[in-house]
Order: C-alpha cells, then structure tokens, then sequence
C-alpha cells in the first residue's frame, strides 16, 4: 500500500515538473518572439529613415547640381551624357547632336555668343553616392557644329587625349555641361621636350596652332604641328580663371623652358649650339640625324658676301668603318634633310664643306647643321669656321699663274701640259709608260696607270668618282625616294621639288605671316602668274580697309590699289 501511494506521488510529482518546464519553455519562446519582432519592426525603421535621408540628400544633391549648372551657365541648364567618339579635327571644338542645338536654342544660349562646354568623364558608382570629377579627368572645348548621331559627342584628337589621358574605356561616357567662361589675359605654358624655342619665330607658330582653339584649361595639353614634327605643350596657368575664352581677345603668353634635356637626345629634333672655331665631339648611328646650330653675325656676314671670307664646316671622323653625310641649311629651314637643304657633302670619311650663300643678303643669321649617319655607328668631330681668303682670291675664282708659259713651251699629247720644248720628248716617253688620259666624255683627267681601274663614271650623271664611292653615289643620289606628298624623285629633284612645288612645304605667308604649308598652285591664273602658293591665294582674299580712302579691299589686291586708285608707288 505504501510502495503504491509513492509511486503516485512521484508520478504526480514529475508531472509538474514537465509543467512547470513546458511553461517557462514557453515563456523563453514568447520573449525571444517579442524580441525579434522589435528588432525587425526597429530595423524597417531605420531602413525607411535612411531612405528618407538618401531622397533628402539626393535632392539637395541635385539642386545643388542645378545651381552650379545655372551658375556656371549664367542661367542657361544644359547638363547631358554621351558617348564619346573620335573624328580627325583640328583644335578643341567637338559636334554635338541636333536635339542639343534645338535645347540650347530654347535656353537662348544662342544669344549670349560663342558656346563652351565642360566635358568630364562618367565613372561607374554606386547608386547614391555623388560622384565627383577631379580636375585633371575634365577639359572644356567649343562647337563646330550639331551634326553628331543621337546620344553621342564627337571629340577631336585634342579634346579626347586631354579627357582621356592614358584610357581607352569600351564604352566612353561623358557628362557635357554648358559653362560661361571668361576671356584670357594671361597664359604660361611648357614644352614637354626641347627643341620647340628653337624654331625660327616660334610664338607665331603657337598662335597659328591656337588659331583653331576656342578654350584653353589648366593641366591640359596644346599640340603644335610644324611640318612634320610636333611638339605638346602643357599649360601650365592660366588668368583670370582655371578655363578661359581664347576667342577674340589678346592673351599675354609665357612660354617656360623645359626641366632638362632629356637622355635621348638622339632621337630628337634638338639643335646643340655651336660655337665658331670650337670643336664639337659627337656620335651618330645609321639612319639617324644630330642637329646643330651656330650663327654668323652681320659683320662677318657682309666679308661672306663680298667673298673675302668663307664659311667652312668642318667634320672628321674615325676609321672605324663608319660613315656620315652633312646637310646644311639656313634658318627658317630648322631642321636639314636628306631632300629638304641648302648645302650638303657625301664625300666618304672626314671631308669639309664651304658654304656658299645664294644670295649676299642672306649670309648673316643662323645656320643649321644635320650630321646624317649613312653607315654604322660613326664618331665624328665637328667645327665651323669663318676663313679668310688668302692673297685676295675670292670664292670661285682660279689663282694666277705663278709663272707665264715659255714662248717655246709644247703641248704634251699624252697629258695635255706645258712643256718646255727641250724636255718635251723625254717628258713624252715617261709620260706615255705612266699615265693614261680618262677617255670618258667630258673628263679627259689625267690618272696614274695604277689608279685607273679604280676611276670610275656614273652611268646616269657621268660624275667621276672612285671606285668604293659608287656605291654611296648610287645610293644617295640616284636611288627614288618618296616625298610626303607622294611624289617619288632622285634625290636632286626632290630637293628642288621640295623647295618650290611641294604642297607640303613651310613658307611664310606675305599676308599674315605665320609659317604654313603652302598648298598646291591656286585657282585663279591671277594669282599664279604672282607666283603666289594655293595657301596665300587663300588668306590673300581677306579684305582689310584701304589706309588712303577706306574703301575695302582685299589683301592680295591692295598694291595694286594703292598704285592704280592713289597713284602711290
């Protein structure tokens, strides 16, 4: 009986014990329940209180962005992406898409005068954050015209290597956003190598490359074309803002020498100073040119001129197997070519070189030397020097007799020289058993019999030389070579082609005095029988009002103007 009422004691026992536990179980789970839910329901919160903040922020963002574009624009919104395309254009004005130009139209942009853009690159990020644009990833430009596809802006070359400095993204996006810019007074700029200040005049030949620029900003880069070399200048400052208006105004330009030469110099367009009687040492390799410059002042040009001095340059080479050619030419010709020169000698090893000025106005200024490796890898020394005439000969004129021919002198028939008759039978007889006369047509010289195998005539100009230095006859004057404008020439008709009728030549134009490309013959007979090119044709229509009565006339006509209407010589 009494294991009984145990038993049922236990039993009642444990089972409130499961209750008691099933309870506080279900407390615990009725608590972590609750707790969840707040931590769910604070987390919805907080989530809608961020969005809130993100709208606010964004929309503070955007009108923020709005009163920097109206600020900018001075009242004018225009703020577009596109995708940025390349086209082959001059300068730094780009093509924007018709629906611009109607936009813009609506804004009145079109009252306010020439239109500027700033363009900045479009990064990817996230969504929300403010994207911002560093300095260097954005440039400002001009309009050519609105004839690009819909969604799209196309760069010139300047414009796109400014924006895009080093990438090539697949798809190029672009914000263009329409900016008010003041006019420049004031910029200073650096050539990214040496040799820029070397060109004759080389401020005119900036402002000719500015000509096709309607802005300019800091950190950007300006290319400069002349003839077939180019030269980047980067900007370095600029007044009175960090962009400015280049069109229709005068800027002041400081143009700052470059930090160093570089370590390759060789492969650059670099003119090394060369002083009058002092010895330059040097090295050249094949294929490859080294410059040099000296000048001759106007006292020693007026002895040039009158032929009682001479210009002699001077280069000595080792006997190393190389071999050099020297071209010479004078300023505004910078940089001597193997077509494009006023003097040059390709005698083989060291040889010297007397310039012989064309004309006697034209002997003073500067000089430029271009020392050519034709073979290897040749060190040389060079030197001008500035030689009196001795004895009062002049350049060009056969030295006196030293003494007059005997009244019984004969000619010898082998030889063709005097000989006194006495002599002249014995002179025959060694001269017939040594020398040989060069039968060729014109030539008629005189040689050893041991040196004529080795004189030689050219079969197409007939010119005597020996015979290792055929070859670089051949080579260098009668091998075709190929102008840039494609023409193909020997060498001494592409230099006179290169000098008078190459399109592609530099000359300075008689109207606005910049060094240009000349073109090809103009279109009016008028014109040709002026002997003007196609370029000053062109720049010569421009009108400007007659000094006497006002009357507008244009440039190329006003001589005869002046002549015909004023009677002034």
């Amino acid at each position: 009986m009494d294991f009984e009422l145990r038993k049922a004691r236990e039993k009642l026992e444990r089972e409130q014990r499961e209750r008691v536990q099933r309870a506080k179980d279900k407390a615990d789970r009725e608590r972590r329940a609750k707790a969840e839910a707040a931590r769910r329901r604070d987390a919805l919160e907080a989530s809608h209180r961020e969005r809130r903040l993100d709208a606010a922020r964004a929309q503070e963002e955007a009108q923020q962005k709005m009163e920097e574009v109206m600020q900018l624009g001075k009242g004018i919104s225009f703020s577009h992406m596109f995708e940025a395309l390349r086209y082959d254009g001059p300068g730094d004005k780009i093509k924007l898409p018709p629906s611009s130009f109607k936009e813009l139209s609506d804004e009145g942009a079109l009252d306010k005068g020439p239109m500027y853009f700033r363009l900045s690159k479009v990064r990817d990020s996230v969504p929300g954050a403010r994207q911002d644009n560093d300095a260097d990833e954005a440039t400002c430009c001009g309009v050519l015209e609105f004839t690009a596809r819909e969604g799209s802006a196309e760069l010139t070359p300047h414009v796109w290597n400014n924006l895009f400095r080093g990438d090539s993204p697949d798809v190029p996006l672009i914000e263009v956003r329409y900016v008010s810019l003041p006019k420049g007074t004031y910029a200073k700029l650096k050539p990214e190598g040496v040799g820029f200040s070397d060109l004759p005049n080389h401020r005119a030949v900036l402002e000719t490359a500015l000509r096709n620029h309607a802005t300019l900003s800091e950190n950007d880069f300006v290319v400069v074309n002349y003839g077939q070399l180019q030269y980047k200048l980067k900007v370095l400052e600029l007044k009175p803002a960090s962009s400015v208006s280049v069109l229709e105004t005068d800027v002041e330009v400081d143009i700052e020498g470059p930090d160093s030469v570089l370590d390759n110099i060789e492969n650059q367009h670099v003119l090394v100073p060369l002083e009058t009687g002092k010895v330059e040492s040097g090295v050249v390799e094949e294929g490859k040119f080294r410059y040099y410059k000296f000048l001759v002042d106007e006292g020693m040009g007026e002895k040039v001129a009158s032929r009682h001095a001479n210009i002699e340059v001077k280069i000595e080479t080792d006997t190393s197997g190389g071999d050099t050619d020297i071209y010479v030419s004078r300023h505004p010709l910078v940089f001597p070519t193997q077509h494009r020169h006023e003097w040059s000698s390709h005698e083989m090893g060291s040889k010297v070189l007397i310039l012989k000025p064309r004309d006697a106005s034209l002997s003073s200024g500067t000089y430029s030397i271009g020392v050519y490796g034709f073979k290897g890898t040749t060190k040389y020394q060079l030197s001008v020097a500035i030689k009196d005439v001795l004895n009062g000969q002049r350049i060009g004129e056969q030295a006196s007799a030293s003494s007059s021919v005997d009244v019984d002198s004969v000619v010898c028939k082998n030889c063709k020289r005097y000989i006194s008759n006495r002599t002249s039978l014995l002179h025959e007889a060694y001269c017939v058993r040594h020398n040989v006369v060069c039968m060729h047509d014109g030539c008629g010289v005189v040689l050893r019999k041991e040196e004529a195998t080795d004189h030689v005539h050219c079969n197409k100009c007939g010119q005597a030389f020996q015979q290792r230095e055929m070859e670089k006859h051949m080579k260098v004057f009668h091998e075709p070579l190929q102008c840039p404008c494609g023409v193909v020439l020997e060498k001494e008709d592409m230099v006179q082609h290169q000098s008078s009728t190459c399109p592609l030549r530099l000359i300075v134009c008689q109207f606005c005095g910049d060094t240009v490309q000349a073109g090809g013959e103009p279109l009016d007979a008028r014109d040709r029988l002026r002997n003007m090119c196609e370029h000053e044709s062109i720049c010569g229509s421009r009108t400007a009002p007659c000094d006497s009565c006002g009357r507008s006339v244009m440039l190329k006509d006003m001589d005869i103007h002046v002549i015909a209407v004023h009677q002034k010589s």
